[in-house]
């Protein structure tokens, strides 16, 4: 298992958690922080914003995903998303405070 797979499957769980907060909010029809946002990540975005931002997510993720992995690449998968839904909850609690 060499590296770039782990890192690959890595960025597949962080990619795939990052599309569920987005696609969430832009169903429920609320305004969400997003990259395109001013400023970014801490302005709101439009519910459309989050969807695409959200699926465009979810595609990379999956793009990224091997269909044949070995238990260390699911690790890898868990890891990423565990490590960006931690990163997630931390950064809105701060927002929230601020």
């Amino acid at each position: 298992m060499s590296r770039s797979t782990i890192l690959r499957q890595f960025a597949a769980g962080v990619f795939l958690v990052n599309a569920v907060p987005h696609g969430v909010a832009g169903v429920q029809g609320r305004r969400f922080p997003s990259p395109f946002a001013r400023p970014p990540g801490r302005g709101l975005s439009s519910p459309t914003v989050n969807v695409v931002w959200s699926a465009l997510n979810a595609a990379a993720g999956s793009a990224l995903l091997r269909r044949d992995r070995t238990a260390g690449e699911n690790a890898a998968v868990g890891a990423g998303a565990a490590v960006m839904a931690i990163f997630l909850s931390l950064y809105f609690e701060k927002s929230d405070r601020d």
